[in-house]
């Protein structure tokens, strides 16, 4: 059924030709595979689209972090449990660097504003210098970071989990409240607008160390590829110093930042880097 079959005069069978139905049905799975190449296709950014995309991203991401029900018993169970697990790792260094930096006032209560502001801007500049001159690499570069963000809400979802300025038992400084800087929205006056007990992964590593290695990939000055690396290291300093998270929350954002890595990869064939820097204008 669906076939038609020719007999020559001689009584040979010719070979069935395609009825209408198959030839779309090919036609259909053609266009399907080019509509999918050309999503994969890197290509010039729209700033509009771009910029209404990362506005509503990081809305929905807010929305989605906040709306995680704050679990603050078994938060504070498995902020013990890392603790007690970096003491036996021998790596329990966290209340001493946020001791000895709380004593020198100038240098905490800058890391107050720098958790709170850099996190932000510094992210936001890298993807408007990609935009410019890296329009090749920026969809694919901005897909890390949202792969890498979109995993990380599943991590506050499944592992709820206290920072050590709000664990039970232990002599951890807040240092907003203590210095009251203006700052982070799990502090002070602003903690009731933000989920207290996502702290794990860290996406101020995860966001930072994308801010880290996209300079360093792709900046040709050398002192602005230093700078790249020592970002995400200072990041790290800060985070521990203001007690806003452990260091094994870093890894976590590690971690997500891998997985979103590996999201672009498969997607566009090549990581971000490799791809090519510019692209044709639109059509």
């Amino acid at each position: 059924m669906g076939e038609s079959t020719v007999t020559t005069l001689k009584g040979q069978e010719q070979v069935p030709s395609p009825t209408s139905q198959s030839v779309a049905d090919e036609a259909n799975s053609r266009a399907g595979h080019r509509f999918v190449r050309r999503l994969r296709t890197p290509r010039r950014p729209r700033l509009w689209f771009e910029i209404l995309l990362i506005a509503v991203s990081y809305w929905t991401y807010s929305l989605v972090r906040n709306a995680v029900p704050e679990q603050r018993t078994q938060a504070l169970k498995n902020a013990d449990w890392i603790w007690r697990t970096e003491h036996h790792l021998g790596l329990a260094v966290e209340e001493s660097v946020n001791h000895g930096v709380n004593s020198v006032t100038w240098l905490i209560v800058g890391m107050n504003y720098y958790y709170a502001t850099l996190h932000f801007v510094v992210t936001i500049g890298v993807l408007a210098w990609l935009y410019r001159s890296h329009p090749g690499r920026y969809a694919a570069t901005r897909t890390v970071v949202f792969a890498t963000t979109g995993v990380a809400l599943l991590g506050y979802y499944l592992y709820p989990l206290a920072p050590p300025r709000l664990m039970n038992g232990n002599d951890f400084i807040d240092t907003v409240v203590v210095h009251q800087t203006w700052g982070s929205m799990a502090s002070g006056d602003l903690k009731n607008m933000s989920n207290q007990y996502a702290a794990m992964p860290s996406m101020h590593i995860g966001w930072s160390l994308w801010c880290g290695l996209t300079i360093f990939t792709l900046a040709s000055v050398p002192w602005v590829r230093v700078l790249g690396l020592l970002y995400p290291t200072a990041t790290l300093v800060v985070i521990v110093a203001t007690a806003n998270h452990f260091w094994l929350d870093a890894v976590g954002g590690m971690a997500c930042l891998a997985f979103g890595y590996a999201v672009a990869r498969l997607w566009y064939g090549a990581l971000p880097h490799a791809l090519p820097r510019l692209v044709p204008l639109r059509t």
